[in-house]
């Protein structure tokens, strides 16, 4: 059944805890899963998180701890002692507890780190610590099966066996060559109807997609997503095994990943959530909104230059938010949609041109449906020919300069190393409004003249 947290329900629990109602609570928490358990923890205070934690079964604290929101965790691990925290990372997988320690504060890690009783464990974790956050080595666990080509399927079954004991879940069982370099999987199929006595190098699957430790958690997803894996083996410079990436990891590369580009698509520079510090979320978003008040200011000089050309027809003035909204929109629209296929890897990004191209059609097909509609009406309230004509070849030119830039300005930063998703933000709409401006007085100023 699908928990749904409510106030009322943690108004109980409150209530509980502050009476230390301990059999109310341990009967709750029987009845939820790990993940629904941390999101309560996530919702009380550090005291009350504290104490609900511990009437938590113990084969269950260490999978809620890594449900459990950074700094919630952080929090909660602070009051443990160092004994306390390793045998937390005891109980979890090698990849989640190399994350874990990495949370403490250094002069902590090497100290819980010595206090783990699985030396092997240990030594595993500190292993995956020694690689680059954002690398295939930094994401792998070290807990895996694999098994020798030269072995009988009979031996390899018992291989299995003993190696089960550290593997909660057995995706594959990967081959290896004596030198322990990764050459093929074998399927659980095969190995249970082959027969005992036969050898893995006679069944084995020799094709096998792997990546290499130094290799990015984008790469990493790009290659899980494609080929539709549930787990990825990784091998290192030589080729030799040494972990595995499971889906539920790249999931979370992912969704980290999207909520970064969403925070960058709205000008926030720095990784928060609603729950951190009026100072931290402030200083998040200060830095674009002074990019767009910088261009506000461009944008009123350049309104400001043509003050004389706003007392003789000021009417025009009427229409300057239409045009900086339209291109903004567009602008956004079309910038959004490259940053789509960069991230997806459906855009070739060494032909810029067509893609230039397609977008001018789209903006072409767009602004002359747009300004046909603007003119209609303003023919339709308004007796000046000038300004009716003025508002519909501005707003084409417009859309036409918006899909432009949307389009080559985050391919731009993509050819530089920069993450696109800036573009789809106040970069770009900050940039079409003062061009917007500029392009409606000019054509003001040509058409007036004109006519």
């Amino acid at each position: 059944m699908q928990f749904e947290l409510s106030l009322d329900y943690i108004e109980q629990l409150k209530t509980a805890i502050f009476n230390q109602d301990d059999m109310y609570l341990s009967a709750q928490l029987t009845e939820l899963y790990e993940v629904d358990i941390a999101l309560i923890l996530n919702r009380l205070d550090l005291e009350e998180s504290i104490y609900l934690y511990n009437l938590i079964e113990e084969d269950q604290k260490a999978n809620v701890l890594l449900e459990l929101e950074e700094d919630k965790r952080e929090a909660i691990l602070a009051t443990f002692s160092t004994k306390e925290i390793a045998e937390q990372l005891d109980n979890m997988d090698s990849d989640d507890a190399a994350d874990v320690i990495n949370e403490l504060p250094e002069e902590i890690q090497n100290e819980v780190l010595s206090q783990i009783e699985d030396i092997e464990q240990a030594s595993d974790i500190a292993d995956l610590m020694s690689y680059d956050e954002g690398t295939a080595g930094s994401l792998m666990a070290k807990e895996l099966i694999s098994v020798y080509a030269h072995e009988s399927v009979s031996a390899c079954i018992d291989e299995i066996r003993r190696q089960t004991d550290n593997v909660e879940t057995m995706y594959a069982v990967y081959v290896v060559d004596m030198n322990e370099k990764l050459i093929g999987m074998l399927s659980l199929k095969k190995l249970i109807i082959s027969h005992p006595l036969a050898k893995v190098e006679e069944i084995y699957d020799p094709d096998v997609i792997s990546t290499k430790t130094s290799a990015s958690s984008e790469d990493v997803a790009e290659l899980i997503q494609k080929y539709d894996l549930v787990v990825l083996p990784v091998v290192d410079q030589l080729g030799r095994l040494v972990g595995r990436i499971t889906i539920d990891d790249v999931v979370d590369v992912m969704r980290e990943e999207a909520e970064k580009d969403i925070q960058l698509m709205s000008g926030i520079t720095d990784d928060v959530d609603s729950n951190d510090s009026l100072w931290r979320l402030s200083r998040a978003r200060i830095p674009w909104l002074l990019v767009g008040m910088c261009g506000g200011i461009v944008g009123s000089r350049i309104i400001g230059g043509y003050e004389a050309q706003i007392k003789l027809h000021p009417e025009m003035a009427f229409f300057i938010p239409l045009i900086g909204a339209t291109g903004g929109n567009v602008g956004v629209q079309s910038s959004a949609i490259i940053v789509q296929g960069l991230a997806n890897n459906t855009l070739i990004t060494d032909k810029i041109a067509p893609k230039l191209l397609k977008e001018l059609g789209v903006g072409l097909i767009n602004g002359l449906i747009c300004s046909s509609l603007i003119l209609g009406y303003n023919l339709l309230i308004n007796e000046s020919w000038q300004l009716a004509a003025t508002v519909s070849v501005a707003l084409i030119t417009v859309i036409l300069c918006a899909s432009f830039l949307g389009t080559f300005v985050p391919l731009t930063m993509n050819r530089f190393k920069i993450n696109p998703a800036l573009a789809t933000g106040p970069f770009v709409t900050t940039l079409n409004d003062i061009i917007g401006i500029t392009i409606y007085f000019l054509v003001g100023r040509l058409l007036y003249t004109v006519f």
